[in-house]
């Protein structure tokens, strides 16, 4: 395993000594110039191959590092007379931030990396020698969740001489089979896990269109496919002229809303735009909460089309952009300091993380004397609001007129985040927030 230096500054083992993160940066440098055009068409050939093989073994070497980081964590911790249920809290989100990913991906990151480290040698030195992928390391680690320690290091040594050469499906395939050959039980254990986590989830699609996903157990999948698909074919045969798609796309969004037609949406949106766009000619995008950028002239339809449109002023600074103030009309302040700070924000602040607002947080604590502020908040996925209470991280609003909030891990590392800017921020006085009401046509 991989040592990170001694508390006195000296190298624990010999192999940190090589090689050592100057050499690492430089190598990065003497990368970023790399274009291959010097050489043959077979030559290339090879240095894929051979950077494919080095990416790999670089996230082997991560997740040995990672679970170095962890045992020294937990040790110092331990040391400080932290609870054992409360070490290492906050670690996912600090692997996350220095692999320039989301929290969600920073808890993965570091449960891979305990898994093949601690229990599966043989699938991490495939890693390391450049055999498989990280992915396809990950999709054995999935694979093996429900069995034991004893049963998942049974599959990863069975598995270790199949796994080159073999597709992400084969990979999943194979840990899976030897799985339920040494634990039949393990099945019955997935089953009632992935059921549990049955969800529906919204992502933007291009074109301003959305992916709606439904992670539901197979009978009720194959159910709601099923009913739509009976309801295309009754509709066409009564001579309905949409394709089965469309018709089995609108069926969904009818039944699931209740509404009598799918274009009819009874529900309230709420839509960033500048004045400019809204009212005049300007081409600048609004930008849709839960959504994104949205063309002008869709922001212009959508409120044209609407039965009924509420505007809220929201004010900018003329020096840079950024939100100050909205309109303050039939409600208390707690509501319209919410409503501003999600309008400003738009996901969660931390970087990397794209996850919706869920908590709006103090950065400096209120039992500190922070105030409840627009300037002393800001808005947090749950997961990165919890992480932030670890001990170690500390978070400050830096000075000046952006908004832009400090991070420090508890290794003294640093991140900036900054809100994000409005639609056409630095050129328009203020923006206008639109609301379609809920009996909208």
């Amino acid at each position: 395993m991989i040592s990170g230096p001694g508390d006195d500054g000296t190298a624990a083992a010999s192999v940190w000594a090589a090689p050592t993160l100057g050499e690492l940066r430089d190598l990065l440098g003497r990368l970023e110039g790399i274009q291959g055009a010097e050489h043959s068409e077979a030559e290339i050939v090879e240095h894929l191959t051979v950077m494919e093989q080095l990416k790999s073994a670089l996230a082997a070497t991560q997740a040995r590092v990672t679970v170095t980081l962890a045992e020294k964590r937990s040790l110092r911790e331990e040391a400080d007379g932290v609870p054992t249920g409360q070490r290492c809290r906050g670690l996912a989100a600090e692997v996350a931030l220095a692999r320039q990913d989301s929290p969600a991906r920073g808890g993965r990151h570091l449960g891979l990396a305990q898994a093949l480290v601690g229990e599966m040698p043989h699938t991490l030195a495939a890693l390391t020698r450049g055999e498989i992928s990280e992915w396809r390391a990950t999709l054995v680690v999935q694979e093996t969740a429900a069995l034991s320690r004893e049963h998942r290091a049974q599959v990863d040594a069975e598995l270790g001489s199949e796994l080159a050469g073999a597709g992400d499906r084969q990979v999943a395939a194979l840990a899976r089979r030897i799985g339920y050959r040494l634990d039949p039980g393990s099945a019955v254990r997935r089953v009632r896990g992935a059921t549990a986590d049955r969800r529906v989830a919204l992502r933007p699609a291009p074109d301003t269109m959305t992916y709606l996903t439904g992670f539901l157990p197979v009978a009720q999948g194959v159910a709601c496919q099923a009913a739509l698909s009976r309801e295309a074919d009754a509709r066409k045969a009564a001579g309905d002229a949409r394709s089965r798609g469309q018709i089995m796309a609108d069926t969904l969004v009818e039944r699931i809303t209740g509404q009598s037609r799918a274009d009819a949406v009874p529900l309230e949106i709420a839509m960033i735009v500048t004045d400019q766009t809204l009212l005049g000619n300007a081409q600048e995008p609004g930008h849709l909460q839960g959504y994104g950028p949205v063309p002008a002239p869709i922001v212009r339809r959508l409120a044209r089309e609407a039965d009924k449109v509420w505007l809220r002023r929201l004010f900018t600074r003329p020096s840079d952009g950024s939100l100050v103030a909205m309109d303050s009309q039939a409600r208390c302040f707690d509501g319209q300091l919410r409503r501003f700070l999600i309008v400003r924000d738009q996901t969660c602040r931390t970087p990397w993380c794209d996850a919706p607002i869920r908590h709006l947080d103090h950065i400096r604590r209120a039992a500190d004397g922070g105030k409840t502020t627009a300037d002393n908040a800001q808005g947090l996925c749950e997961a990165c609001n919890y992480s932030k209470e670890a001990r170690g991280w500390i978070a400050r609003r830096l000075p000046g007129p952006e908004h832009v909030v400090g991070i420090i891990t508890p290794t003294g590392h640093r991140h900036r985040s900054r809100a994000p800017d409005p639609p056409g921020a630095r050129r328009y006085p203020y923006r206008l927030e639109i609301f379609v009401p809920a009996h909208a046509a």
